[in-house]
C-alpha cells in the first residue's frame, strides 16, 4: 500500500467518522445471539456503521476472547460485500496516526481478549460492492489459524451510532 493511498484512505476513514470515539453498552447480533464460540474462542460484539452511497472502504469491530491454553491467530477474512477483506491496525507513530494490514494476522493470546474496535485493530473492507446500510447486516467469515472458520454477520450500525462498548485492546500481533 502507497503511503499517498494509505494517507488518503485514513483521511477517508477520519472524514467518515469510522473511528467514532464515544462507547456505550452494545451487544454484537447473529440470528439473535450475542456471543459466538469456535473451540476456545468467543467472539462478541460485533458491528459496522453505515457508509456514504459510493464509499470505497468500510470497518468491522468486534471482540475475541480466547479460553484456551494455547495462543490462536485471526489469519483471514472475506464477505460477499467487499472485494477484500484485510485485519488492520491504526496506532500512534509519534504524533502520526498510522494504519496497516497485519500480514500475518492478529494474535489471539491464550487465556486473553483482543478487541477490534475504532482507533485500534479492525477488520478493513477494501472495495465495497454496496453501501453498508443502517439496519442491515454485513455477512463475513473469520478464518483462525488453530479454532477454524466461523461466518458471523456484523449488524450496521448508523453512521451517528455511539460506538458500543468493548473491553480495553490488547496490544497482540
Amino acid at each position: 500500500m502507497t503511503n499517498l493511498f494509505r494517507s488518503r484512505l485514513l483521511a477517508l476513514v477520519l472524514a467518515t467518522g469510522l473511528l467514532a470515539s464515544p462507547i456505550t453498552a452494545h451487544e454484537g447480533h447473529q440470528h439473535g445471539a450475542t456471543e459466538l464460540t469456535l473451540g476456545s474462542l468467543t467472539l462478541a460484539g460485533f458491528f459496522t456503521k453505515a457508509t456514504l452511497p459510493n464509499q470505497p472502504v468500510g470497518a468491522g469491530f468486534l471482540t475475541i476472547t480466547n479460553a484456551g491454553t494455547e495462543d490462536d491467530r485471526l489469519i483471514a477474512a472475506s464477505s460477499p460485500m467487499a472485494a477484500d477483506v484485510q485485519i488492520h491496525e491504526m496506532k500512534m507513530d509519534g504524533d502520526m496516526m498510522k494504519m496497516a494490514e497485519l500480514p500475518d494476522g492478529l494474535l489471539i493470546p491464550a487465556g486473553q481478549t483482543v478487541t477490534l474496535a475504532p482507533g485500534g485493530f479492525h477488520l478493513m473492507f477494501m472495495d465495497l460492492t454496496a453501501a453498508f446500510v443502517a439496519g442491515a447486516v454485513v455477512p463475513v467469515s473469520l478464518t483462525f489459524e488453530k479454532a477454524g472458520t466461523i461466518d458471523i454477520e456484523l449488524p450496521v450500525l448508523a453512521k451517528s451510532a455511539e460506538t458500543p462498548e468493548a473491553p480495553m485492546a490488547h496490544d497482540a500481533h
